[in-house]
């Protein structure tokens, strides 16, 4: 059984998504790793915060088998408008980001991605399991299982200690 009923799959590592030119990546070459999956917006009030603290996050921890996958999301107030070409485009020139950026993905409703769908079944909140904005982080174990999550407000280098101590536990 899966996250729930409505998601079968029971692992990160069993999706495929499409990275910002649209060619399909799946998801078990980061078995093994650390991830924090976040999507994220270009033109939101926390953008320069988030994108800063992830790449800097991202070069303290990139030779642990740590890896940051960004999901680029317009569905809060339209905040990454361009292509996903764009927003990869974006966050590797203005924030020097060496980790993955993908598609644009729906994160709620209907036609969310179906990773999100597993991510957001894995670990809802006491509020649902709706994602509420931009800059939700999904904390990932070695295993491909959702180990925590993180609201918009928790920056990156606020959870610098939990993703040391997930790199540092054996699959």
């Amino acid at each position: 059984m899966g996250a729930s009923a409505s998601v079968p799959e029971r692992s990160v590592h069993q999706f495929t998504v499409k990275d910002s030119s649209g060619k399909d990546l799946n998801l078990s070459i980061y078995q093994g790793k650390v991830l924090l999956i976040v999507n994220v917006a270009s033109k939101c009030g926390f953008t320069e915060t988030n994108y800063t603290q992830l790449t800097e996050l991202y070069r303290k921890f990139k030779d642990q088998d740590f890896e940051i996958l960004a999901f680029p999301c317009n569905q809060f107030l339209y905040q990454e408008p361009g292509t996903s070409q764009d927003a990869h485009e974006f966050a590797c020139t203005r924030f020097k980001a060496e980790y993955p950026v993908f598609q644009k993905v729906r994160v709620n409703g209907q036609n969310a991605a179906p990773l999100y769908k597993f991510l957001k079944a894995s670990k809802p909140t006491f509020l649902g399991s709706r994602i509420k904005w931009n800059f939700t982080k999904f904390l990932v174990g070695k295993d491909g299982l959702v180990i925590d999550r993180y609201g918009t407000m928790v920056t990156p280098l606020s959870i610098e200690v939990f993703v040391l101590y997930v790199s540092k536990v054996p699959l």
